[in-house]
């Protein structure tokens, strides 16, 4: 047993999740900030060197692997750098809300040792667009381009659902200079009705809204995803798949967290998670051919883990309960992994083999 998974389970079960949480990314700002800290955690959990392409776009930028870390662990974009230093390939900050707001009433997170999972009911806390916009300016002074990051933008719980295309449109215009790929989420089972958005015929809208804004800012090139829950019925995936064809855009998260079970209200991320995310990858990578990328999320703890998801036809990976359980070594160690184990097989016709290298 490693020091950190003992640690955890002598000590930080006995804690508050949320409280921990916050001190954990309070903790990695301040470390983040230091270079000789971040260069020696680097050296400490032996970061993989830059030897994977950045699928996304054609900038050819090399990252340490396909796994990045998934939303909802560094909301307020306070850790960029630490992550970095960790081993991630690339983080999604967010969900990122245009007005800042406080989410639903505590506890809201809570751990689930025997599942290997994590619950939440977050509601989509944070400081708000322009304070999240203050924060990538200064990052980008920082580290320029050399870290990768997507932003998961929603709507505030207040806005109602017809005007929520205005929402996701003023996350856009604050953050869209400022970040690698956007990823409208529309899957979140802690802000009321908001799953229901990922409905087509309310999606596209939403969709449209981001699109026209980054028209307006010149930056159509940006790569925009959609982040689908894993409780999506297989034919409201299929029309999700058509969907993200006919607006050109660049691909789906897949996926959020479920609330198939039967631990309390919120959703439920982490191991549980594992066989339903890998189906969808499997029917999405089906759908959309070689055109489209997918971050394929839910589940991924080991390197075998990783790499039926690659398999199944994701191009990248995400993670953020296994981090939870495993400690600060996780990420470089299955990065590392990945890379000793070489080029994924495929194991679906349409699969793109040059981004699961």
């Amino acid at each position: 047993m490693s020091l950190y998974r003992w640690y955890f389970r002598t000590v930080l079960v006995r804690l508050d999740a949320e409280t921990v949480h916050h001190h954990v990314i309070a903790a990695l700002h301040f470390a983040g900030r230091v270079a000789p800290l971040r260069f020696l955690v680097s050296r400490l959990v032996r970061r993989p060197s830059r030897s994977f392409t950045w699928p996304v776009d054609n900038s050819g930028r090399r990252v340490a692997g396909p796994l990045g870390l998934a939303a909802g662990m560094d909301k307020e974009a306070l850790a960029v750098p630490m992550w970095n230093a960790l081993g991630f390939g690339f983080v999604e900050i967010g969900t990122i809300t245009p007005l800042a707001q406080p989410g639903n009433e505590k506890p809201r997170l809570w751990r689930l040792p025997q599942q290997r999972a994590l619950r939440n009911a977050m509601g989509f806390n944070n400081s708000g667009a322009l304070v999240a916009a203050r924060r990538l300016k200064k990052l980008r002074r920082q580290c320029g381009d050399s870290a990768i990051i997507g932003a998961n933008i929603g709507k505030n719980k207040l806005t109602p659902a017809a005007k929520a295309p205005g929402d996701y449109r003023k996350v856009t215009r604050s953050l869209a200079r400022l970040v690698d790929f956007l990823v409208i989420n529309v899957s979140s089972p802690n802000t009321p009705g908001l799953r229901d958005l990922q409905a087509v015929e309310s999606l596209r809208p939403i969709i449209q809204a981001v699109q026209r804004e980054l028209a307006t800012q010149a930056l159509t090139e940006l790569p925009v995803f959609v982040k689908i829950a894993p409780d999506l019925a297989d034919d409201d995936i299929v029309k999700v798949a058509h969907l993200t064809q006919d607006l050109g855009l660049r691909g789906v998260v897949a996926t959020n967290t479920t609330i198939k079970h039967n631990f309390g209200a919120g959703g439920v991320s982490g191991q549980p998670l594992k066989e339903r995310s890998l189906e969808v990858v499997r029917l999405l990578r089906q759908l959309l051919g070689t055109e489209n990328i997918i971050i394929g999320v839910g589940g991924i703890s080991t390197v075998a883990d990783a790499r039926a998801m690659l398999q199944a036809g994701a191009d990248l990976i995400e993670g953020l309960s296994a981090f939870v359980y495993e400690g600060p070594t996780w990420a470089a160690r299955l990065n590392r992994e990945l890379s000793a184990w070489g080029p994924v097989p495929e194991e679906v016709p349409h699969r793109d083999t040059e981004h699961a290298s």
